[in-house]
């Protein structure tokens, strides 16, 4: 399939590894020129050369932000002004007891999940719109619906994203600009890898029990009964970013191996 993306310029927050690693790998496949992002220069550096290697030729640029930090999200948009298709995937995640959370915790988790997609948001959405055409993607999360007990602040940020996403998309009313978000479910990125790694060794189980004992336990609505790979994750959301989607706004696409069990 031909998604029509060669020469769009896109932005792929949070893309050294991951779900955003692996959108930002696939618009490259697609022709896009794309703006990587992570925390650290060494982080995308690092990642600049990967992609390379893999996609010879590829027009991959890249920009550290910690987006905790205002001045670091300004230096970033001065650095691209204008881009084609925004991919708000930056976000953190800790799970915590509800009464362990304190004020800083909830305040920084909203700073860099919700204000992030804020921020890029109010900057590149008019530009869009002055342009004729654009896409913004929300990477939001089932944690949206599902509010896991174990991380209600996190989910929070994932709710709030929906929000954001839905209420932008009204602003294009009747233009060729679209704001949906994505939803995914449980996902093989690498801090999910960490996580489950800690909890394998914890527990005395190898990966394949521990992986199996989540969705038993955790995620048991799940039809997969599987983490999705990032690349399955990708999918959806290089679709969404394309001109082939121009139908589909204000939407929030589920990519969640089934673990939502609502029919809306």
């Amino acid at each position: 399939m031909n998604t029509q993306l060669k020469g769009k310029k896109a932005l792929v927050t949070g893309s050294t590894a991951g779900i955003g690693f692996a959108v930002a790998k696939q618009l490259l496949q697609e022709g896009a020129h794309v703006y990587i992002n992570g925390r650290t220069t060494q982080r995308v550096d690092q990642t600049l050369v990967k992609l390379r290697e893999l996609l010879p030729g590829a027009r991959v640029e890249g920009v550290a932000a910690d987006f905790s930090v205002v001045s670091e999200v300004n230096n970033l948009l001065a650095r691209i002004p204008e881009v084609d298709i925004l991919v708000n995937n930056v976000g953190i995640f800790e799970p915590k007891e509800f009464t362990d959370i304190p004020d800083e915790d909830w305040l920084n988790m909203f700073e860099v999940n919700v204000l992030s997609g804020v921020r890029l948001s109010r900057h590149y959405l008019p530009r869009m719109l002055s342009a004729g055409w654009g896409r913004i993607v929300f990477m939001s999360s089932e944690s949206a619906i599902n509010i896991p007990k174990e991380m209600i602040h996190y989910g929070m940020t994932k709710t709030a994203m929906l929000a954001l996403s839905s209420g932008l998309a009204v602003l294009t009313k009747g233009t060729a600009v679209t704001v949906n978000a994505v939803l995914p479910g449980p996902t093989a990125s690498e801090g999910v890898d960490t996580f489950m790694t800690n909890l394998a060794k914890a527990e005395h189980l190898s990966m394949s029990e521990m992986e199996e004992r989540f969705f038993e336990v955790a995620r048991p609505t799940s039809l997969i009964q599987r983490f999705a790979t990032p690349d399955e994750v990708a999918n959806l959301v290089t679709f969404v970013c394309s001109p082939l989607s121009s139908a589909t706004n204000g939407a929030s696409l589920r990519v969640d191996g089934g673990v939502v069990r609502s029919i809306v």
